[in-house]
């Protein structure tokens, strides 16, 4: 299956409620969400009752298009979480959360996963001073990330620097946002991911 690359707004929508998959905007009045929050289609003001397993589908795929991950992908995801020691729903978030683009967005160098996913495709990200362009790259604790210096001085980093200038990072991560620098301080923390996910609905999802 490719990658969606229709309206956003129709997956927030369809989930009900905002996924900020379109940065800036999701924040004003123009967000598609705040104008029309039901699902997108002619029957989406249509009220019906939601089975268990429609629950945790619908976990699975708001997560999923949270971290812009497609689903063999999401799963391998999820076996790689069942193997490590510990819970395995945190686990599996610490692993998302982990991804490159992920790791660019949490330190303020783009306003979405999008935009992040499109700094690291299109070579403007480096890992310990060498240029990684896979958005699925998974970052380690000591890892330093930077935006690559031919790019610091592009129209859009000078943007992302002025909209950022009091961004705060989440504490397993140092960011410079002034030099568009950060560092992996420590694992994230299951408290620290702020999304409303419940990840036993996926968890049970991926069990049954």
């Amino acid at each position: 299956m490719a990658r969606y690359t229709g309206p956003v707004c129709r997956l927030c929508r369809r989930e009900g409620e905002k996924l900020y998959l379109k940065g800036e905007r999701c924040y004003t009045d123009k967000c598609a969400f705040v104008r029309r929050p039901y699902p997108p289609g002619q029957h989406g003001q249509v009220r019906s009752k939601t089975s268990e397993y429609g629950l945790q589908l619908r976990e699975k795929q708001k997560v999923r298009r949270i971290y812009g991950v497609l689903e063999r992908q999401f799963r391998r995801y999820f076996e790689l979480a069942e193997k490590k020691p510990g819970i395995t729903g945190e686990n599996f978030l610490k692993i998302l959360e982990s991804r490159l683009d992920n790791v660019v967005y949490r330190l303020g160098f783009a306003t979405s996963r999008n935009e992040a996913r499109q700094l690291v495709l299109h070579g403007h990200v480096q890992v310990n001073g060498r240029k990684v362009n896979i958005p699925s790259y998974l970052v380690s604790v000591g890892d330093e990330i930077e935006i690559r210096e031919k790019s610091k001085n592009n129209k859009r980093m000078k943007e992302i620097k002025e909209i950022h200038a009091n961004y705060t990072a989440p504490s397993w991560l140092e960011s410079d946002i002034e030099n568009l620098s950060g560092k992996v301080l420590a694992e994230p923390k299951r408290e620290e991911i702020e999304i409303p996910i419940e990840e036993h609905l996926i968890v049970e999802f991926y069990s049954r």
